[in-house]
């Protein structure tokens, strides 16, 4: 067990992934962290710096299983894949995923099927890392709610709206 008092294992937790250049308490994962603490959720963010996604992926897959609830899992771009990947393995409560990087050129076929969980994703038209249209395909593919908006990949320029998008999603999964 980790060094969490008890009440926060008692919480539902969020787990986020960051992008490939990214770092665990970075300018997004930080404001989506203080929507979901809002909520009275539980907020983790695992660092992937250094690590390539087969690993990235092995590092949420341990940590989900050392848990013994359902987690809300939630990835921006290289995070995105690696949340999906591990959302089919483990019980996952739902999934939120930014600018998610499937369907890359050459890497196609290692685009995850996702778990069987409600799914939301936001991607931005300008995004020139991730074209929108591999977030339009995996939407319609596996029913995913898309959210697209005017933005570019990183989403920080249109942060507060990003942050309703979540506050929406975790009110949904709460519903539920």
């Amino acid at each position: 067990m980790s060094n969490v008092s008890m009440n926060e294992e008692a919480k539902q937790t969020v787990v986020f992934s960051h992008g490939l250049d990214g770092e665990p308490w970075g300018t997004k994962v930080v404001a989506l962290a203080k929507v979901a603490e809002a909520r009275g959720l539980h907020v983790e963010s695992l660092d992937y710096r250094g690590m390539e996604a087969p690993a990235r992926v092995e590092k949420l897959l341990k940590f989900a299983k050392e848990r013994a609830r359902p987690l809300i899992l939630v990835g921006s771009s290289l995070g995105g894949h690696v949340a999906a990947s591990v959302s089919s393995q483990v019980p996952t409560r739902g999934l939120f995923l930014m600018a998610p990087a499937f369907f890359m050129p050459g890497f196609e076929q290692y685009t995850p099927v996702p778990g069987r969980c409600p799914i939301d994703i936001v991607h931005g038209w300008n995004d020139d890392v991730v074209p929108a249209q591999n977030s339009i395909r995996f939407a319609q593919q596996y029913r995913a709610t898309l959210h697209l908006i005017d933005s570019d990949h990183r989403l920080t320029a249109n942060l507060g709206e990003v942050c309703e998008l979540f506050d929406l999603f975790l009110r949904r999964l709460a519903s539920g």
